[in-house]
């Protein structure tokens, strides 16, 4: 009897093992240290501008070509690097990255022409390149689904942190020592840090994808075929040329339009990063409680934020209010990032993780390439209050890029 009614209830599967807090903050905390480390490449050469203009005799559009050519290799080589990834892993493309990390401030510590500094924008553009691809297969793979809305966060976190700490790391060796040793610090940096990843690889390992022998010719391009990931490619372009103007043009637009001071507008930039950074934390409990409403999240994000670009634009609330709603805005924005990778994570092919987000995330490098191009222009006419404008706008179609994600996104 007993027998028979054993027989007659199916056998309920064990509960998959609970993956330990500690585990998960290893592989987060890892994967944190190495994105700051790229966001701190954004910034080795723009700092130091004024110093090579007067050493070197440089004209500012020289300097300006330099962080061009920097976007510009840093976005081809982040479409590419996608298929690297996912063909040999995660992990040696990173510590690849960190080997033209340090050769880019070598080039720095040497560099004696407009060549030399050429070589740190190629070397870092390189370098900088994989990052994304290598981030996000990471973190997909090896951190619990529950805990992925923190580990973005932690991810956005870590960029505005890297940000932030390169002008000061820089110059405080170039007022101690010169520029050149801040170059040398810094490759010592990246040294350490290689050190510290190589030391926690087996936190870092990746699966590499595998294709069927008699897969169809092509088939590892297939995914720039589904609409969802061009749709995922415009959010970022759109949304990073908003971004881009706020880290180039807001201070000059600032001291134009009500009169402040340098260090009162160069403030503000700082503000508008901390006030990001913030965003990014609270969003990264939003992107965790919400996670089947991430491109609802981050198109509110998005729209306020824009409304709050054309407040500051039309100048109604004077320098120091207008100050205070663009860092208002880096805090809108801000709450959007974690449900903003959540979304593409779910857009994204099982099989395909690092081709899609290096195509998709090379829409940030091409946002940063070509909007000084565009502002520029407005802002050589004194069209301060209408480039802000512009920005807004850029910022508001990202509302509808990211609403068509969440659209073409299967449940």
């Amino acid at each position: 009897m007993n027998t028979a009614a054993a027989r007659a209830t199916p056998a309920v599967p064990a509960p998959a093992p609970e993956v330990p807090l500690s585990q998960d903050a290893r592989i987060i905390g890892l994967v944190g240290l190495a994105h700051a480390s790229s966001h701190f490449s954004h910034l080795l050469l723009p700092p130091l501008f004024p110093i090579f203009a007067k050493e070197f005799g440089l004209s500012f559009s020289q300097l300006g070509f330099l962080m061009t050519m920097f976007f510009i290799i840093s976005g081809t080589g982040q479409a590419l690097s996608g298929f690297v990834v996912d063909k040999v892993g995660a992990r040696p493309v990173l510590f690849g990255s960190f080997v033209c990390f340090i050769c880019a401030c070598l080039s720095g510590y040497f560099a004696h022409s407009y060549a030399g500094l050429m070589g740190v924008a190629v070397f870092a553009g390189l370098g900088n390149a994989p990052f994304h691809p290598v981030d996000f297969s990471i973190l997909n793979q090896r951190v619990s689904t529950r805990r992925l809305g923190y580990a973005f966060s932690a991810h956005g976190l870590s960029g505005n942190l890297g940000w932030a700490l390169t002008p000061v790391f820089l110059l405080f060796f170039t007022a101690s020592h010169g520029w050149r040793a801040g170059y040398l610090a810094a490759a010592a940096l990246y040294a350490g840090i290689l050190a510290v990843l190589v030391l926690n690889r087996s936190a870092l390992r990746t699966e590499v994808v595998h294709h069927a022998a008699d897969a169809a010719q092509g088939s590892g391009t297939a995914f720039l075929k589904l609409p969802v990931v061009w749709w995922c490619f415009s959010f970022f372009l759109l949304s990073t040329m908003t971004l881009a103007v706020v880290q180039n043009f807001a201070s000059p637009i600032m001291q134009a339009m009500h009169g402040v001071s340098f260090e009162a507008a160069t403030t503000m930039i700082t503000a508008y990063m901390l006030c990001g950074a913030l965003g990014m934390f609270i969003g990264g409990f939003v992107a965790a409680r919400m996670p089947r409403q991430s491109d609802r999240v981050v198109a509110w994000a998005m729209g306020i934020g824009a409304l709050l670009i054309v407040l500051a634009g039309t100048g109604w609330l004077g320098g120091f209010g207008s100050m205070a709603v663009l860092a208002a805005t880096g805090f809108a924005v801000g709450i959007g990032g974690p449900s903003r990778d959540m979304m593409i994570k779910k857009a994204t092919p099982k099989s395909a993780t690092g081709r899609v987000y290096g195509t998709v995330y090379s829409g940030l490098d091409m946002g940063f390439a070509i909007a000084p191009l565009i502002y520029g222009v407005f802002m050589d006419r004194g069209l301060y209050s209408l480039t802000l404008m512009l920005a807004a706008v850029f910022l508001a179609l990202s509302v509808v890029a990211a609403l068509g994600v969440g659209k073409r996104t299967p449940a």
